[in-house]
């Protein structure tokens, strides 16, 4: 049987930690590692700071879409969004040797994402970006 949760959320920053609690009651619920949990927040915490903060050229409302479904031993989350396509698949690895001043920084929160979830695949769809995350739950009480 698969489990799922759905969270829509507008673009403010704000809203962010209220996914964060939906993830860790679902992942509680289904006694998935709290180390499981926290990658995964981390991972959709990063992902939609990029959107609200670059995605959109204007100061309207838009509906972000978290979807969160536990597929035998797998976390399986989609992020669906209208802003400004963004592949986090082809961002080049950053300069981890470079001095921590600006652009050579860029890139660290798409490398901590991509470095801790099992697989990261991005996709554009009737003019949404679409982000679906991995990440063994091998940890589980079924």
């Amino acid at each position: 049987m698969v489990e799922t949760v759905q969270i829509a959320l507008e673009n403010d920053l704000r809203k962010i930690a209220r996914v964060a609690s939906r993830i860790e009651e679902f992942c509680s619920a289904h006694g998935i590692a709290q180390e499981t949990a926290f990658a995964v927040n981390l991972a959709i915490d990063e992902l939609l700071t990029n959107t609200i903060s670059y995605g959109y050229d204007d100061d309207e409302a838009h509906r972000i879409e978290v979807i969160l479904c536990l597929e035998g031993e797998t976390l399986v989350v989609a992020i669906v969004d209208d802003s400004a396509p963004f592949d986090p698949t082809e961002m080049r690895e950053p300069d981890l040797n470079a001095p921590m001043d600006g652009e050579e920084t860029d890139g660290l929160g798409m490398l901590l994402v991509n470095r801790m979830m099992d697989g990261v695949e991005y996709r554009r769809r009737d003019g949404c970006n679409v982000v679906t995350l991995t990440k063994d739950a091998g940890g589980t009480a079924g």
